[in-house]
C-alpha cells in the first residue's frame, strides 16, 4: 500500500504525526508544493494559508508560469522557488530582484534539491504528467510525506516508487480525490502493516466527463473547447481531456492498483455524474464503505496535509437534502475505448502502463494543438502499445526508455493522421 511507517518513526516524518499528551506538538510543517502554478498547487496554498501556524511553503515550483509564481513568492515569502525552464528562472530572478529574497533555482537539479532537502517535511507532488516523476521518486526515496497528486508517477513506476517507499521509510498519501477517498474508507490500524483484511473490491468513481451523453458521432467530432469543459471540477486543459476520453480513469485504476495492492480486476469503475461520492470500498461481508463530499481538491489536499489529524479545508458542508438524489451507470467502453485501453495496460504489466501514458500525453497535445481529432486519441495510443517492446521496469532509465520510444511512434502516427486527415 502507498503509506509505509517504520516501527520508529524516522526523522523525515512530517513533526505533526507526533504527540504529546493526546496532541500534535505545535511545529510548523515545511512544505514544498512543485506544480504551485497548477491547479493543485494553487489550492494546496489555500489551505496552507487557512493554517499559518502549521505549515509553511518552503519551495515553490513551476514549469513556465513566471508572473503567476512570482506573485507567490512575494505573498508566501518561500526560501526557494525552483522553474524547470532555465530562461523563465532568469525571468524570475529579475523579476523579484529587489523585493523578495526568494532563492531561484533552475531546472531537475532544482526540483530534486527541493523535494529532498533535509529541512523539507511534506512535499506535494502535483506537476502534471511524465516531468513528475524524477522530482516524486527523489522525494520518495528521500523518505518525506509526499502528498502525490501526479498519477502519472505511479502508472509509469509503480514498482519503483513503492519499493523506495518501503525502503526509506516514506508516507506517500494520495490526493486525488478518488483515491484519497478509497484510503479514508479503509480499514485503519498497523501503520506498518495496513489491513485490507475483509476488503472484496475497489469502486473508482468517474464523472463521465462532458460527453458522458453525447452520441459516438458527435463524440468524434468533439473540439478542445468541448473537451476541456468539465461539468464538475476546475481543472487543467491536459487531465480535462483526460476525463473526456475517460483515460483519466484508467489511469487512476493504474494508481489504485499500486496504492492499494490489488489486481486490476478487483478495481472497478462506477459512472456518477454528480461527482459527491469520490468512491467506494466493497467488504466481503456485503457493506460498502464511501466517502461524500462537494467537488473541491481543498478537501482531499486538507487530508493529506493535517492527516492523521483532520483540519479546516474551506469547503462547504455537504447538504444531503439540497442534493435529493445520486445517480450512478457502468461506463460505456465503446464510446470511451481509452478505458479499456488502460485498463489492458495495467493487465499487460510491465512498461506497458509508461507507454500507454506517454501515447496518451502526446495524443492529448496534439488534440489540444487541433493537430487531430479527438476520436484519434485511443487509435495512438493502440499504435504505440503494439510498438514498443514491454519489458520489466527495473530502473528509472528503463522507464525513460519506454517513454520515450512511446512518444517517437505516437508522434509518428499524429503526423500520419493529420496528413490523411489533411492540414487544418
Amino acid at each position: 500500500i502507498a503509506w509505509t511507517v517504520s516501527a520508529a518513526l524516522p526523522p523525515s516524518l512530517p513533526l505533526a504525526c507526533y504527540w504529546r499528551g493526546g496532541s500534535a506538538m505545535s511545529v510548523v510543517q515545511q512544505v514544498v508544493v512543485l506544480g504551485s502554478t497548477g491547479s493543485i498547487g494553487v489550492s494546496t496554498l489555500d489551505v496552507i494559508a487557512r493554517h499559518s501556524d502549521r505549515f509553511s511553503a518552503w519551495a515553490l515550483a513551476a514549469n513556465r508560469s513566471v508572473t503567476a509564481l512570482a506573485a507567490q513568492c512575494r505573498a508566501l515569502r518561500p526560501r526557494y522557488a525552483v522553474m524547470m525552464d532555465p530562461d523563465c528562472a532568469e525571468t524570475l530572478r529579475t523579476e523579484l530582484s529587489g523585493d523578495c529574497d526568494t532563492e531561484v533555482l533552475a531546472g531537475a537539479d532544482g526540483l530534486n534539491y527541493v523535494a529532498t532537502h533535509a529541512e523539507v517535511d511534506a512535499v506535494m507532488a502535483a506537476i502534471v504528467g511524465s516531468a513528475g516523476l524524477p522530482s516524486t521518486l527523489a522525494a520518495v526515496q528521500a523518505g518525506k510525506r509526499v502528498l502525490l497528486a501526479n498519477k502519472e508517477s505511479l502508472v509509469m513506476a509503480g514498482h519503483l516508487l513503492m519499493s523506495a517507499a518501503r525502503a526509506s521509510g516514506a508516507v506517500i498519501l494520495p490526493i486525488d480525490s478518488e483515491h484519497n477517498a478509497i484510503f479514508q474508507c479503509l480499514p485503519q490500524g498497523d501503520l506498518a502493516q495496513p489491513r485490507l483484511d475483509g476488503v472484496s473490491k475497489i469502486l473508482l468513481t468517474a464523472s463521465g466527463g462532458p460527453f458522458r451523453t453525447w452520441s459516438a458521432s458527435a463524440i468524434a467530432a468533439a473540439t478542445p473547447a468541448q473537451a476541456c469543459a468539465h461539468p464538475n471540477w476546475s481543472m487543467g486543459r491536459k487531465i480535462s481531456v483526460d476525463s473526456a476520453t475517460l483515460m483519466n480513469k484508467g489511469l487512476e485504476l493504474i494508481e489504485a492498483c499500486w496504492l492499494f495492492d490489488v489486481a486490476p480486476a478487483r478495481v472497478d469503475i462506477v459512472v456518477h455524474p454528480e461527482s459527491i461520492v469520490h468512491s467506494l470500498v466493497q467488504y466481503v461481508d456485503g457493506s460498502v464503505l464511501a466517502q461524500l463530499g462537494n467537488p473541491d481538491m481543498r478537501t482531499p489536499i486538507a487530508y493529506g496535509l493535517g492527516w492523521p489529524q483532520r483540519i479546516d479545508a474551506g469547503v462547504a458542508a455537504l447538504d444531503l437534502v439540497a442534493l435529493s438524489k445520486l445517480h450512478f451507470e457502468a461506463p460505456d467502453e465503446v464510446r470511451f475505448p481509452c478505458l479499456r485501453i488502460a485498463r489492458e495496460a495495467a493487465a499487460t504489466g510491465g512498461t506497458a502502463m509508461a507507454v500507454c501514458n506517454a501515447a496518451n500525453e502526446v495524443a492529448v497535445e496534439a488534440f489540444l494543438a487541433e493537430r487531430i481529432a479527438f476520436s484519434d486519441i485511443p487509435h495512438v495510443i493502440t499504435a504505440a502499445l503494439e510498438a514498443v517492446a514491454i519489458v520489466e521496469p527495473t530502473s528509472l532509465d528503463v522507464v525513460e526508455t519506454a517513454d520515450r520510444d512511446a512518444r517517437a511512434i505516437a508522434v509518428e502516427q499524429v503526423v500520419r493522421r493529420r496528413v490523411a486527415g489533411g492540414e487544418k
